[in-house]
């Protein structure tokens, strides 16, 4: 025993010394990547100068954006499906898992103990290697291999711990990976959070648009056949021939052809948002009941396009935060796979009691210690090392250059929402303004030939101009709405997140 105490002071210099070795991580640093942003919105931009987009005002669109919509039955499906949507949680679970395993990584920067013990019976053999002292001490060895090969039960406890040095960073690398994969998983849930409000609102508008264009083509339907009635009670009275008659039963089978179709995507858009929401079909039917003509032709005024700084919006795509986290991932598993070329030491110890007599058990003198470091040196491997050095290399070299794709794309689609929205918006007043000079022309058309002045090709004309007419506009104010969800989409306005997802992340 003080040959060991004699020891202690030299292994704590040791120890000491390799303490102050730790932290000295090995690979790159990460190095934040620049966000490259044009100066305002309209340099970076492919489109026509009349598709430019206005100046940026200091008030900036909100995060509930639906709201703006004064639309009470959005904002209900907005709300449901960001607490129910089942894509959601999914991403909420891989947040969730990520902060577990960065905890998980955190660990292994601590001493590890551990609580042992176990009561063993046993007999030795009478011709085990043990024995083979017996056979050197004395000629006559049975007596005391009787003793020896008795059986005896052997108590056993104790506490164990280890404790791996960081000597070249691969904990405070793991570390920092785990910590870029939680921020990329936080900006996967932020994302699927936009995605999800973005294509609510989108389905909703195209089942609102549908379910108009089904109540004119019935409205359309309805006044044909009137005008099929009017015409037929001429031509049995002999003023009219079956000419105009043949015309006008076209025209309405034409219109009648295109009620089905609209029908069919009245129920898929149903379904979608009923999907999104977690829901069975038929269970939104209620919810999603056509509303009254007249709210059905009232179109919201959608505001102006106040996206703030370029630069700002850039930066708060959850797309390009996944990707700089990704980077950021990719950086420090080089240094976790740098590290595995170095030696690692643990330092480990052990104090317990071990007696075969059950009445000795937990006496001092029963007592058994050991403590020391342990190294291990990797010697030769065939490059098996060094190659997943070089891979996670090449897997860096892949984020960054996924990461500038990303910021690109991000760009595209921001220029291709504000163009899209701004041409919607222009092509729904020049409609607008078709659909009134049409509904006059035809109400003219109608008149002139009550009055005998022209036949019936331009009453005819004009009906079908009028009535084309009136299902382009509906479609366009539709997708205009549809263009202002994707704008939202495109500058990463991200919806707050409720309390259903917040917990199913583990905050």
């Amino acid at each position: 025993m003080t040959s060991s105490i004699r020891l202690l002071p030299s292994a704590s210099a040791a120890l000491l010394a390799l303490s102050l070795l730790a932290g000295c991580a090995v690979g790159p640093a990460f190095v934040k990547p620049e966000t490259p942003s044009p100066p305002d919105w309209n340099t970076w931009r492919s489109g026509d100068a009349s598709l430019a987009v206005p100046p940026p005002r200091v008030d900036a669109l909100p995060q509930d954006w639906w709201r703006l919509f004064n639309d009470p039955v959005l904002t209900q499906l907005e709300q449901r499906a960001l607490q129910a949507s089942p894509d959601l949680q999914t991403a909420a679970l891989h947040y969730a898992q990520a902060r577990v395993q960065r905890r998980a990584s955190e660990a292994q920067g601590w001493p590890s103990l551990n609580l042992g013990g176990g009561i063993t019976r046993r007999r030795d053999s009478e011709w085990g290697p043990g024995t083979r002292i017996i056979d050197a001490i004395t000629p006559n060895r049975q007596p005391l291999i009787d003793i020896l090969s008795q059986p005896y039960t052997d108590y056993q406890v104790g506490f164990d711990a280890s404790w791996e040095l960081d000597l070249w960073g691969r904990v405070a690398r793991s570390l920092d990976a785990a910590d870029a994969d939680t921020a990329s998983q936080a900006a996967l849930l932020r994302s699927a959070q936009l995605s999800v409000a973005s294509e609510v609102a989108r389905n909703y508008f195209e089942l609102r648009t549908t379910q108009r264009q089904v109540r004119l083509a019935r409205e359309d339907i309805a006044a044909l056949s009137d005008r099929l009635g009017l015409l037929q009670a001429r031509v049995d009275a002999g003023a009219l021939d079956h000419f105009d008659l043949d015309r006008q039963r076209a025209e309405l089978d034409g219109v009648k052809a295109q009620l089905p179709p609209l029908l069919a995507q009245e129920a898929a858009s149903a379904n979608q948002i009923a999907l999104l929401l977690g829901e069975h079909p038929g269970a939104l039917r209620d919810t999603l009941a056509p509303v009254p003509a007249a709210a059905q032709d009232a179109q919201a005024a959608l505001p102006d396009l106040s996206v703030g700084i370029p630069s700002e919006v850039a930066q708060r795509r959850p797309d390009i935060q996944a990707a700089e986290a990704s980077l950021r991932k990719a950086t420090a598993n080089i240094g976790v796979a740098t590290a595995e070329l170095y030696p690692s030491v643990r330092i480990g110890a052990k104090f317990g009691y071990d007696s075969y007599l059950d009445s000795e058990f937990g006496t001092w003198a029963s007592r058994t210690w050991s403590i020391g470091p342990s190294f291990d040196l990797p010697l030769f491997d065939h490059g098996r090392r060094k190659s997943v050095v070089a891979l996670r290399e090449l897997q860096q070299q892949e984020a960054a250059i996924n990461f500038q794709r990303t910021v690109l794309k991000a760009w595209q689609e921001i220029d291709d929402a504000f163009s899209g929205y701004a041409a919607e918006r222009q092509q729904a007043e020049r409609l607008a303004a078709r659909m009134a000079s049409a509904r006059s022309a035809y109400q003219l058309a109608q008149a002139r030939y009550d009055g005998g002045t022209v036949d019936y090709t331009a009453v005819l004309d004009s009906q079908r101009s009028y009535l084309q007419a009136r299902r382009d506009l509906a479609g366009s104010q539709g997708r205009l709405s549809a263009r202002y969800v994707a704008v939202n989409k495109a500058i990463g306005n991200v919806p707050q997140a409720t309390d259903t997802v917040v917990g199913a992340a583990g905050e």
